[in-house]
Formats: C-alpha cells, sequence, structure tokens
C-alpha cells in the first residue's frame, strides 16, 4: 500500500496529477482544490495517498493533508457517497468548512458540490455529526468546549462556557458547538452565558 509519495510534478490534468518519483509516474486522483495548490509541472510536491485496490485496477487518491484524506475516508462512509463525490465536496470544501458545515447541518453548503442533491447533503450531515470531532476542528469562529488548552482558543469566554455546560448536559460537543453558535448569532456578542445556554437548548430542542 502506497500512503505518501514525493516527487516532481510532471502533469496536471482535470482531476489528476502526474507525480514522478525516481522515474515511475503516479498518476493521482485529486480534488480540484488540491490541484489548484500544487506547485508548477517541474516542480518537487508532496501528496498523502490513499490506495484503492480492486480485481481490476489500482486507483491512488492524492490530498494535500492528512486531514483531507480521513474526511476522504469518512465521506465514504456515507450511503450514495462514492469517490467521486467525496472529492467534489472536498472541491468545494476545506477539511474546517465541511466539518463546521456538519456541525451547523448546513446542507446548502454540501449541496454547491458537484453530484450531491438536497438528501444527500442532508444525509452526510445526519450521519457524520457524531463521527466529525475526530476529524479536526471546526471554523476558529466557532466556540469550543473548555478544557486544558482553552487559553489557546479564540471563543469568548461566555460562549464557551455554555458549550461546556451543554455538553455537562449530556449533548455531544459537536451538537453543543452548533447551538451556542446559533445563539449567539441570534443573540448578539453582548449575550450571557446563562442566555446562551438557554436559546442553545431551544436550537437543540429543534
Amino acid at each position: 500500500m502506497i500512503g505518501r509519495l514525493k516527487g516532481v510534478v510532471d502533469g496536471i490534468g482535470e482531476d489528476t496529477v502526474i507525480l514522478d518519483v525516481h522515474g515511475v509516474g503516479y498518476v493521482c486522483h485529486c480534488s480540484a482544490r488540491t490541484l489548484q495548490t500544487l506547485p508548477p509541472v517541474g516542480e518537487a510536491a508532496v501528496l498523502t495517498i490513499e490506495t484503492y485496490v480492486r480485481e481490476d485496477m489500482i486507483r491512488l487518491f492524492g490530498f494535500v493533508s492528512e486531514e483531507e484524506r480521513d474526511w476522504f475516508r469518512l465521506l465514504g462512509t456515507v450511503q450514495g457517497v462514492g469517490v467521486k463525490v467525496a472529492l467534489a465536496i472536498l472541491s468545494v470544501l476545506k477539511p474546517v468548512e465541511l466539518a463546521t458545515a456538519i456541525a451547523l447541518k448546513d446542507a446548502a453548503a454540501l449541496a454547491r458540490a458537484n453530484g450531491v442533491g438536497k438528501k444527500l447533503a442532508e444525509r452526510i450531515c445526519q450521519e457524520l455529526k457524531d463521527k466529525a470531532p475526530a476529524f479536526g476542528a471546526t471554523d476558529p469562529g466557532m466556540p469550543h468546549p473548555a478544557g486544558p488548552d482553552a487559553s489557546a482558543r479564540t471563543a469568548p469566554k461566555p460562549m464557551a462556557d455554555a458549550v461546556s455546560a451543554l455538553v455537562n448536559l449530556g449533548y455531544p460537543s459537536l451538537q453543543a458547538t452548533a447551538a451556542v453558535a446559533a445563539a449567539s448569532r441570534n443573540l448578539g456578542e453582548t449575550a450571557t452565558t446563562e442566555q446562551l445556554i438557554r436559546v442553545g437548548l431551544r436550537e437543540l430542542a429543534k
């Protein structure tokens, strides 16, 4: 199995790149976003690789980071999401944007990808809502539960405290984060922790 390739860009197609590694050209299927980040032909590049082995073929999928590769794998666990659709989603959403869209149940953001209709977008949000936290942070503008590393986070204290309170009540951190983010948008920057908790609970009850 191939997990990583380091070589020279030999050619870039519509959805593939040929990476020359010591004279061997590896064809890697990539998202449009990944292809846009690659250097020009003739320059060095590194790709994290996911290898698909089938009876009649071996396909390599290339990613700029392990996080993007992990999201590719996670998206593939959803019924109706094949490799083409997973790459299409990663073409329009960065990993952090994808995590945020799922946290906020923003099916419209996912539906921007080719091949993703409303029902499939809603299914992705529903099936991945509890799995997403292990695959990267949400947008920095969203609150995070308070913890040992809370000082390094950018969320205002009332928001962080509200998320922590909801998590202590038994709600998953991703849903609690999304609920407090929605409450903050409705109440404004001056909202207190108590107000955020109260409105957040209403969001969670929807």
